[in-house]
């Protein structure tokens, strides 16, 4: 839990958090930690597609967001009333336009 809201990790950050790690022995620590966690799904046919949609808005805005994987993110926490804690200036660009809630 982080302050008193429970703390979710979903498959796309699961996948970019252990993919950083040189050692397969600091993978097995970070898994262990990250286990604690609640798991969810984010990606599938809906977040794609509403991703791609603000995606699209951004662009029209002349803002680019450098990574799909972000904005499928940031995606997955609009559309379920998510907060997002980050340290990534393209989720401050999604959050600004788009109203993206952060920690």
């Amino acid at each position: 839990m982080l302050g008193a809201e429970p703390v979710l990790i979903g498959d796309l950050i699961l996948a970019e958090v252990l993919q950083g790690f040189r050692s397969n022995r600091d993978v097995r620590r970070a898994r262990a930690a990250l286990d604690s966690l609640y798991f969810e799904p984010m990606a599938g046919r809906s977040i794609a597609l509403a991703s791609a949609r603000n995606y699209r808005a951004l662009r029209a805005r002349g803002v680019t967001v450098r990574k799909t994987v972000d904005m499928l993110i940031a995606t997955f926490c609009m559309e379920n009333g998510h907060s997002l804690l980050h340290a990534d200036r393209d989720f401050d660009t999604i959050e600004d336009n788009l109203g993206l809630r952060t920690v």
